[in-house]
């Protein structure tokens, strides 16, 4: 029997996070795949579109940043979680279209609802998009955990 479960990709350039985020989300029923560079994710994503992504900030090559605005157009829904809060970030994320902005050590119950949220808003958005409706505006997705 083929059971179908949301799909979440891992882009962390810290191996042992990206492994400990793995095994937390799998006992959630999600399907993980994790990448410790940007360049990397951006080429699985040509072959198969995660349901969503949580997204460090800093990392070697592509950051963040440039990861959000690359796949701006593919509808995937990220939300970052970062260990190195800066000035401005979490507006620089909502601009470049992040739902959601965590520091780490983030709150597991937080994080698994904003996941459950942000594919929510991805199947909406998509539906949106196919029945040429405009986007929702995301000021009701964004959540900040400070």
């Amino acid at each position: 029997m083929d059971q179908t479960w949301p799909l979440i990709a891992v882009l962390d350039d810290e191996p042992n996070f990206c492994k400990a985020l793995a095994r937390l989300l799998k006992t959630h029923g999600f399907e993980v795949l994790t990448f410790t560079r940007g360049e990397e994710f951006l080429k699985a994503c040509t072959s198969r579109v995660p349901n969503c992504l949580l997204l460090d900030l800093h990392m070697p090559g592509l950051n963040g940043f440039e990861v959000l605005e690359r796949i701006a157009a593919r509808h995937v829904p990220a939300l970052v979680i970062t260990g190195h809060d800066q000035p401005g970030n979490a507006e620089r994320v909502r601009v470049l279209g992040g739902l959601n902005y965590f520091l780490k050590p983030v709150n597991e119950h937080q994080l698994v609802a904003a996941i459950h949220d942000a594919i929510s808003y991805s199947e909406t958005n998509l539906s949106a998009a196919n029945a040429s409706e405009p986007r929702p505006g995301q000021s009701t997705q964004t959540k900040t955990n400070t």
